[in-house]
């Protein structure tokens, strides 16, 4: 099978841009984000920019995803908490890169969406679950990894880091009030906790609870 031209423009781009670990690149080679986005914005889909999906929500650009999996240090054998099922693209990247991908979601049309396609794609070893992702998965804890999708106030939440594995570590963006968003890097030792700053970003709150099918909060 020949590569797609834009497949390889989009890769030179994120190499471009930092992103260098090989098993990611090829993760994302091989999943078309063209099947996570609405048919209006497929031929968009190689073009490294976010895009607008179901539910007034949004697939982040290409290079933010492949930066924040990359900052996970992913490795064979390794459980994750994806917090923020959305389009179910970095899950599908995930379930790659890992032995187990545990993904939440708190708007159920979405959740149910995402897992159509990753099963389209012939990707199993991913389980969902429609709930408050600010509360973590705490059945399926601890993680060795957790990746988060929306920006929470000041400092990771206490129920996440409880769920993270020692060795473990966690990429969050949090909103410094008054000071912007950055993505944080936190790893869990014996020891404690401790976090260090990668990346300006700019992402959407994460919101607690569970959306009603209408929409409003639960």
């Amino acid at each position: 099978m020949v590569p797609d031209v834009r497949m390889i423009q989009l890769l030179m781009e994120l190499r471009r841009g930092g992103i260098s670990d090989s098993e990611v690149l090829s993760a994302i080679e091989t999943t078309p984000r063209e099947a996570f986005v609405p048919e209006v914005f497929r031929d968009r889909a190689f073009d490294n920019v976010s895009l607008p999906i179901e539910e007034g929500q949004s697939i982040s650009q290409p290079f933010l995803i492949a930066f924040m999996i990359q900052a996970l240090e992913l490795k064979p054998g390794l459980r994750v908490l994806e917090v923020g099922t959305g389009s179910g693209y970095p899950a599908a990247i995930l379930s790659k890169l890992s032995k187990r991908v545990y993904t939440i979601e708190r708007l159920e049309a979405l959740a149910r969406r995402a897992q159509e396609r990753l099963r389209k794609l012939l990707l199993f070893n991913v389980d969902y679950r429609i709930g408050d992702g600010t509360r973590g998965w705490p059945g399926q804890a601890p993680f060795d990894r957790i990746i988060v999708w929306g920006a929470v106030p000041q400092a990771p939440p206490a129920d996440l880091l409880a769920q993270l594995h020692v060795k473990g570590q966690m990429i969050i963006p949090v909103d410094r009030s008054g000071h912007g968003q950055v993505l944080v890097r936190t790893r869990r030792s014996a020891q404690g906790f401790q976090s260090t700053d990668l990346l300006p970003v700019k992402f959407v709150p994460m919101l607690e609870g569970v959306a009603k099918r209408d929409g409003a909060p639960g």
